[in-house]
């Protein structure tokens, strides 16, 4: 047998529960999902985000309130919404979602669903590699680069887009181990990046004027040119969506569905608060002391190699998972093992990490990202809760043998029809829209459930 043979068999018993429940034998405790979601949500999307509302204008009053709103909505819906679904069924998101809309629906979703994660990934592995190329000193991309600006960025690129694959294809328990690990190192290198720069700011020992540097230079409310100006709004309603795709969109299914309970759903907090709380404060702390939009100069330019060391970890613990849902996803549209399709979703992530333009429009492609995937997560929602109660059949494709349940895919494709109609033509901001698209979505594939199942029920 050839070692390549050996290596492929080694691989394929990296079993992930891909067509079926978790057994109660793998369940896991709450301390894996707290060091996951810190992983995720303390990570390099921070260091790019804190950044992005700096240049957006933001107030200091709307950062610190805002914020405070918006973490709260987001834990309770991965809480309330997503969680119990998750621990009642023991299901991927692709398996769940097969189930109820048929294969040939889930087939193109999936495609969709794992080009997003790739291009997400991708993001963080671009974040990564600002601080992988500070020794080599290679040219750095700024908010205006589109492309790669360099040989030097491109090999740079290709090397951490290596290494974050290889660990996405070691499955759930070794991304779990990595995030408890690298976690509580990362939050307090924020914290201390932070601290560390605010005399450069002029905020005096013990911090006595710390609210008055951060409203006249820090979030100012006046945004930088080229820039939009950002509301209170956009900080509540971007930080409760902007991992919609997960809670709302229900891509983490695929995660919690190891819970032991349903209430490990309130793990999330700990990455709302210490990451998409603290951490972008601290990242616009950062980039207001700094000289560079490059998140791995920022941080070296404020702790050194610890700072540069914290942003390329920060950039894997969120691509390893990400890119570990991106290879769920391929693996129920090909039905290749799942080894297999996560390093071709890794091939694609890391081309996409070449293009510096989806790391400094990060805003707009994660509020777009959860934009496209919510409907389904409505659909889940309401095939779990509502339709059983209102008399209609739960996971109708698999009850019929159908490889397209019309209800699931006319309100999807309805759905990003008029997303895609009011941003373009009423000019409402990506920001506002997953929620009540979402809220929009149930309502449609009910009325949709009723016209479509009727005919079936009365045909038995």
């Amino acid at each position: 047998m050839s070692k390549a043979t050996t290596l492929s068999q080694r691989l394929d018993a990296l079993y992930e529960f891909d067509r079926e429940p978790v057994t109660e034998n793998k369940l896991q405790g709450i301390g894996n999902f707290l060091g996951m979601y810190a992983g995720e949500h303390v990570a390099g999307t921070e260091f790019v985000i804190g950044m992005l509302f700096v240049a957006h204008g933001v107030s200091v009053t709307d950062m610190f309130i805002g914020g405070i709103i918006g973490n709260i909505l987001a834990v309770f819906s991965w809480a309330f919404i997503t969680a119990p679904i998750a621990v009642k069924k023991r299901l991927s998101l692709y398996w769940q979602l097969k189930k109820i809309a048929g294969p040939v629906l889930v087939f193109i979703y999936n495609i969709v669903n794992a080009l997003m994660f790739c291009f997400l990934a991708g993001a963080m592995v671009a974040v990564s590699a600002t601080a992988v190329g500070i020794p080599f000193h290679i040219t750095m991309p700024t908010l205006s680069d589109m492309f790669p600006n360099s040989m030097g960025w491109v090999i740079t690129v290709f090397a951490v887009g290596a290494v974050i694959t290889t660990m996405a294809i070691l499955g759930f328990d070794a991304l779990a181990r990595f995030s408890k690990v690298s976690a509580p190192w990362m939050f307090l290198i924020f914290v201390a990046a932070a601290i560390a720069v605010m005399p450069k700011l002029g905020v005096y020992p013990g911090g006595g004027n710390f609210w008055e540097i951060a409203r006249t230079r820090i979030w100012t409310g006046v945004a930088l040119n080229g820039q939009s100006q950002f509301t209170i709004w956009h900080v509540i309603f971007f930080t409760w969506l902007a991992n919609a795709a997960m809670h709302l969109g229900m891509s983490d299914l695929t995660i919690l569905r190891y819970a032991r309970k349903w209430t490990y759903g309130f793990a999330s907090a700990v990455g709302m608060f210490l990451g998409h709380y603290v951490a972008w404060i601290a990242s616009g702390i950062l980039y207001a002391a700094a000289h560079s939009d490059a998140p791995g100069v920022v941080a070296y330019e404020a702790l050194g190699i610890s700072g540069a060391l914290a942003v390329v970890i920060a950039g894997w613990t969120t691509a390893n998972p990400t890119l570990y849902r991106a290879g769920m996803a391929l693996q129920v549209a090909s039905g290749w093992s799942r080894w297999k399709v996560t390093l071709v979703a890794g091939l694609v992530t890391t081309v996409a990490a070449l293009f510096p333009a989806l790391v400094m429009r990060l805003l707009d492609f994660v509020a777009l990202y959860g934009l496209i995937l919510v409907p389904m997560g409505a659909v889940i929602f309401v095939d779990f809760y509502l339709l059983p109660r209102m008399g209609m059949e739960d996971d109708y494709a698999e009850r019929h043998g159908l490889l397209f349940n019309q209800a699931a895919g006319w309100t999807w494709f309805l759905m990003l029809a008029i997303a895609l109609a009011a941003n373009l033509y009423l000019h409402i901001d990506l920001f506002f829209l997953p929620f009540p698209v979402w809220l929009i979505a149930g309502f449609i594939y009910i009325l949709f459930s009723k016209l479509y199942q009727k005919p079936k029920i009365i045909a038995a």
